[in-house]
């Protein structure tokens, strides 16, 4: 359903010219991460759980914990990226097209792609200077960097420091900065005179609202569980959601059930069964 729903998106705003601009950019960047995510992750869960092949190659387990944080961390900052969008559209909207421009779009969102590149290679690079003598056994549902490189037998303080700086570049600044972005935004809604303006600036906001709390809630739950004893089983159904909902809902929520989009496949719908029908009554030659 992940890959389905992520891909008929990215496949509507390609085909359809009205939604190349700059807010449709950053949705198609959050459908093509969540594609990615979910490919990188879902795969070797389901062979795990479905036909308890539970053994995984060290490399294949380095590339796969780089490629689902890799994805992980882009996700929240497009996320980040969505809030900073609706604060233009709301506290500047006659400037919103001057500021909001695509190549502006499109520097912010590589750069994104680009520094979680840098600190999850890190972060992978790290864990393969470690030592494994003892348990080999990894308590999660996949190659996690917590308890991976807790299994290792020689000095982990640079693993850990990574790990905290991962916290904080992952789940922290980009949550801290979505909360003063709705804070501003909050402020821009009471100076609106009109109580149904204001309602109707705020509905723009409650898709990526629930994008967010659907995101960041089992991830910040997980981390803070860490510092107390939690069951493994617990973490590893909270992190289950963490990384395999929001890839789901994200195309239903924020995207497939806005106006814009739905008229956008209707009308792409119109434009494929219209081009059908001329081919079939184009006539058809025949050589002898």
């Amino acid at each position: 359903m992940s890959v389905v729903g992520n891909s008929f998106l990215i496949a509507v705003i390609y085909l359809v010219k009205t939604l190349h601009t700059a807010k449709y950019m950053i949705v198609f960047s959050l459908a093509l991460t969540d594609l990615c995510g979910s490919t990188a992750l879902i795969p070797k869960v389901l062979d795990t759980f479905l036909f308890d092949r539970r053994e995984i190659v060290y490399e294949a387990c380095l590339s796969y914990m780089f490629f689902v944080w890799f994805f992980a961390s882009v996700q929240s900052w497009t996320l980040v990226t969505m809030a900073y969008d609706r604060f233009i559209a709301i506290s500047f909207p006659l400037r919103y097209h001057r500021i909001v421009t695509k190549p502006a779009t499109a520097a912010v969102l590589l750069l994104e792609w680009l520094v979680s590149l840098a600190v999850i290679g890190c972060m992978a690079g790290l864990i393969d200077r470690l030592s494994f003598c003892g348990s080999l056994v990894i308590q999660s549902f996949y190659c996690d960097h917590g308890p991976l490189y807790r299994l290792a037998c020689n000095d982990t303080s640079l693993n850990y420091i990574m790990a905290c700086v991962l916290l904080f570049i992952v789940i922290c600044i980009p949550l801290i900065l979505i909360v003063m972005t709705y804070v501003c935004i909050v402020i821009a809604l009471s100076r609106i005179a009109s109580g149904v303006e204001r309602l109707k600036a705020l509905k723009t906001c409650t898709s990526h609202l629930i994008l967010v709390a659907i995101f960041f809630l089992p991830l910040v739950g997980t981390n803070l569980a860490v510092m107390t004893y939690i069951h493994p089983n617990i973490r590893i159904v909270n992190s289950t959601l963490a990384h395999t909902l929001p890839s789901l809902l994200n195309p239903i929520i924020y995207s497939l059930k806005t106006e814009e989009v739905l008229k956008s496949i209707r009308n792409l719908c119109k434009n494929i069964r219209l081009r059908n029908r001329l081919f079939q009554k184009i006539p058809s030659l025949s050589l002898v």
